[in-house]
């Protein structure tokens, strides 16, 4: 499971997207009663609308501007994305909640620069909190890169409390998001402010960055809550692991630490051999599942989710919704080859 979003350019000749996975009964943006959702990461970036329907009949999602390769992305993008609007999400985490698997939503957005665009994307964070109903729990993620971080630390961090606050009063949870090697200090400094005030706050760690260990072995001590998994980012071999097998050494490193002393881990990862190695890791240390919970990708291996449910584990699927949903689904696939084999197999009922 990724860790954040990289912020790279999409292929040339396929447009950036907006708008083109609207539900039909979201209002425009623009118009009167759309409210803040879909424009919040907007930051004035004029991005192109929706075209036809893509699936008639009142589904989730809109096909992009005329072009054949788009049009197929944007099909298979119903496997990453549960909509353009809050709504889309939470019946996508009614669904999985019939199969006994939690969700974790996210409105798609980062790195915004106005202090406006930020307001908007922190409001929308709070409304979402309270859209989603107590039995689904209201586990949300969020990207302080879409807080404003980029403006100043007290500007993102008053936004983030505010998140916290009504989370707080809600009964719900706050996942950051970890997001690029520049930012990875900064994240962890504005996550333990917070955490000196909030206790319903948790954090990524990427385990391909060489700092990561020492960054585990601090935030076991700290009793903070983490999501670790592999990372998303292309860096230099300078500050992170480039081979695969070194990756995984470090994640079931980490992965070990926290099953035997973290703080409700979550184990993030679609890698079977990872998912095998953090099972007998908790099988030998009698560490029962109600200590830990799987998350994955939604869109990503579901029968797998359902497999481990009905094998008594717990499983939490990260639900991304939002009008920009064309980069984030084209990161999903550039980042490993396995995703476009996994959408492909579950489209065909693999």
């Amino acid at each position: 499971m990724r860790g954040a979003e990289e912020p790279q350019a999409v292929p040339s000749g396929l447009p950036p997207s907006r708008n083109l996975l609207r539900a039909r009964d979201q209002p425009h943006p623009r118009r009167p009663g759309g409210g803040g959702e879909a424009a919040a990461h907007d930051g004035g970036r004029g991005l192109p609308r929706a075209g036809r329907d893509l699936h008639g009949g009142g589904r989730e999602l809109r096909s992009p501007p005329p072009g054949e390769a788009l049009k197929a992305l944007a099909f298979l993008a119903q496997r990453f994305v549960a909509g353009e609007d809050s709504r889309a999400a939470v019946r996508a985490g009614e669904r999985l909640h019939r199969k006994g698997i939690k969700a974790t939503f996210d409105e798609l957005g980062e790195d915004v620069l106005d202090r406006e665009a930020a307001r908007r994307a922190a409001q929308s964070s709070k409304e979402l909190l309270r859209l989603i109903p107590p039995h689904l729990e209201r586990n949300i993620s969020i990207k302080l890169s879409s807080m404003g971080q980029a403006i100043s630390r007290e500007f993102c961090l008053e936004l983030a409390s505010g998140i916290l606050e009504v989370a707080r009063e809600v009964g719900g949870f706050v996942r950051l998001d970890m997001e690029g090697s520049s930012l990875t200090q900064d994240t962890i400094e504005i996550f333990r402010e917070l955490r000196k005030r909030y206790d319903n706050v948790g954090i990524v760690l990427q385990a391909y960055l060489h700092r990561t260990g020492d960054d585990v072995k601090e935030a076991v001590g700290r009793r903070d809550r983490v999501r670790l998994c592999k990372g998303a980012y292309k860096e230099p071999a300078s500050i992170a692991w480039t081979d695969m097998e070194d990756i995984r050494k470090s994640f079931m490193a980490c992965a070990r630490l926290l099953l035997e002393k973290g703080n409700d881990p979550a184990i993030a990862t679609h890698d079977e051999e990872l998912v095998q190695g953090t099972l007998a890791c908790a099988r030998d240390g009698k560490i029962p599942a109600s200590r830990y919970e799987f998350q994955m990708l939604y869109g990503l291996r579901p029968k797998r989710w359902e497999q481990l449910v009905a094998a008594g584990q717990n499983v939490r699927i990260y639900v991304p919704f939002g009008s920009h949903w064309f980069p984030y689904f084209y990161r999903r696939l550039r980042e490993r080859k396995e995703n476009v084999f996994f959408v492909v197999k579950s489209l065909i009922g693999g």
